[in-house]
């Protein structure tokens, strides 16, 4: 698929117009109007012709001990959030950030976006019939905000004031600026306020349990095999079937996600025909473990989905709270230790670009050389603690084809620099004589990372340094990165078209003390805050993709991650009987394709 780069521009942003939307409407964008008109049929890449029925299987690496995905505490399946819960807006996925009613009938906003109004449909129940209110709505931002998971409380901190204006009505009042905060308080999920009730023997939000959340979405939790297997069941007469938003969504009967504790005999269970779908990340097994019989004989066929998406990031995360990784000299060192185009080439066959970005692929990625015009503009007044290579340029180092010698000589030059020195037995210390140690702590099932993890410690041993890899179970692993309690960790983050809030809990300085945020790498930047916050207030497109480039330049010269590679398109082995529609939407297999918009049909 190839995309003229005015075109794709164009398609990122919409021309954008400044009008106010101070009347009730269908949808909402983060930039113009939604490409949808208020009479759609259905989403573009969903066929409303398709049928329903049949079942698929999907192989989950892990384990689950729990079945709310709302808080901190335990590990809950991802299906439970995505099939059982409903929004009060829903995100179409062929547009970079656009959403339209699901819960609520209409949104309504101003200009500024000071605040939003959301009016509800008369016609939106829970699983068990009853309907959804007012009460509903107020309640579950207010617990969610107080005693959910961390990645809510940024948005509720920004709330001043919730209320009931109508019938159906709520309307939010914010405390500062964010043009984005309308459409994150849209996909929100709502839960049923009654099921939480402890004084009339409802349960206590804030634990963890295995009894399933009463949602208004199209499934339900049918059979749990705690940490083994959940089934999800398709509700016949489901209130939201006839919205032209679900029109051919939502159409295999029964879902049902397998666990596994390694990823090897998951595919084994693909090959024997117990799971339908099977995502291959890696393009060398992608080239030559797909001849067996169910393959041959054509019970199973593989499809490429291109996307449109930025390529995110994946790798090696520091955590800079360690007192080894404080210093970008040391980071900088042990990025030119990675080898990467060896390592590339033994497991992927050297296919796959490199990341070089956090938003590469897309026009939101930084460009090459010294930073210019808005960009440069945005960075200046933080040049004094900028580090190197923010505003001059910074590109990852490139190996020289021989055991990467000119490389590792860099990094023990900057290992010097920074006070760490061999010893008479060629082990790296500091001045005080501490040995230069650290573990890469790695989850059960993550096979390709850790034969990644073994060469990179090989390569490190040649500098004096002590590495070692941990393999935990999904449990202990969440515990522990939950709680920054590791030195080094694999790291993936996805990126969309509009990145907003979220890169608050990915990147915000909040992250550095506060459990359960996605700031991984205990990002601590003013630089960082001011992009975001920049981001998050422009009204000019131009504007903002120069705050995120801005971002990704700062992001990129902090050295908080190793990266490995990207895909330009994903790799899916599918079952016979499974189809998805031939229109694609512009992030390809993400959230809101797989197996949302899929039928089945002999």
């Amino acid at each position: 698929m190839i995309v003229s780069i005015l075109a794709l521009v164009v398609l990122v942003f919409p021309p954008f117009t400044a009008t106010a939307q101070d009347l009730p409407t269908h949808g909402i964008a983060m930039y113009g109007r939604p490409a949808l008109p208020q009479d759609f049929a259905s989403l573009p890449y969903a066929n409303p012709q398709a049928p329903q029925g049949g079942r698929i299987v999907f192989a989950e690496i892990g384990s689950f001990d729990s079945l709310n995905p709302f808080i901190l505490r335990g590990s809950a399946p991802w299906g439970v959030n995505l099939l059982t819960v409903q929004s009060l807006l829903g995100r179409s996925y062929d547009e970079p950030f656009t959403l339209y009613g699901v819960l609520a009938e209409s949104v309504e906003t101003d200009s500024a976006r000071e605040s939003v109004t959301f009016t509800l449909r008369p016609e939106a129940r829970f699983s068990d019939g009853s309907p959804v209110t007012v009460d509903d709505v107020l309640w579950s931002f207010r617990t969610l905000g107080t005693q959910g998971h961390p990645r809510y409380r940024t948005a509720w901190d920004k709330i001043a004031t919730m209320e009931q204006v109508g019938p159906r009505s709520i309307r939010f009042t914010f405390t500062e600026p964010d043009r984005e905060l309308p459409l994150i308080l849209g996909l929100r999920p709502i839960l049923q306020r009654s099921q939480f009730d402890v004084s009339a023997g409802g349960r206590d939000f804030a634990q963890s349990a295995l009894t399933p959340v009463i949602g208004s979405g199209p499934y339900t939790v049918a059979e749990v095999d705690p940490g083994r297997s959940i089934t999800f069941r398709r509700v016949a007469d489901w209130w939201g079937n006839d919205l032209p938003f679900f029109r051919g969504q939502n159409n295999i009967d029964e879902i049902r996600y397998e666990y596994y504790s390694d990823a090897s005999v998951a595919f084994e269970a693909f090959k024997s025909g117990l799971i339908s779908v099977w995502r291959e990340p890696n393009a060398a097994r992608w080239a030559d473990s797909y001849d067996f019989p169910a393959v041959t004989d054509g019970r199973v066929r593989r499809v490429e989905i291109p996307h449109q998406r930025p390529s995110g990031m994946s790798g090696f995360v520091f955590n800079t709270r360690r007192p080894q990784f404080a210093d970008w000299r040391v980071r900088e060192a042990l990025i030119l230790a990675f080898d990467f185009e060896r390592i590339n080439t033994t497991v992927t066959g050297g296919t796959e670009p490199r990341i070089t970005s956090y938003f590469g692929n897309s026009v939101l990625g930084m460009r090459p050389g010294a930073a210019e015009g808005r960009v440069r503009a945005l960075l200046e007044p933080f040049a004094d603690t900028l580090l190197p290579g923010a505003l001059e340029g910074y590109s990852l180092p490139v190996s020289d084809g021989r055991a990467n010698r000119r490389n590792l000589r860099a990094a023990m030059r900057l290992l010097d620099q920074a006070g760490w020195r061999p010893d008479a037995d060629g082990i790296l210390r500091a001045a005080d004589g501490t040995p230069f140690r650290f573990e890469i702590l790695l989850m059960q099932g993550q096979t390709d990372y850790q034969t990644i993890a073994a060469a990179y410690v090989e390569a490190l041993q040649t500098l004096g340094i002590d590495a070692r890899v941990t393999v935990i179970d999904p449990a202990q692993y969440v515990q522990r990165t939950n709680g920054y309690d590791f030195d080094m960790t694999y790291l993936l983050r996805l990126m969309s078209l509009s990145p907003g809030n979220e890169q608050t809990l990915y990147w915000g300085a909040n992250g550095v003390t506060d459990p359960g945020t996605r700031n991984w790498a205990g990002v601590h930047d003013p630089a960082v805050d001011a992009m975001i916050a920049t981001m998050l207030e422009s009204q000019d497109p131009e504007d903002f993709t120069a705050a995120v480039r801005a971002l990704d330049r700062v992001l990129m010269a902090g050295r908080y991650v190793i990266p490995f590679w990207f895909s330009p398109v994903s790799r899916l082995a599918v079952a016979e009987g499974l189809h998805y529609p031939e229109t694609l939407p512009i992030y390809g297999d993400w959230t809101g394709f797989l197996p949302e918009v899929w039928w089945f049909q002999e």
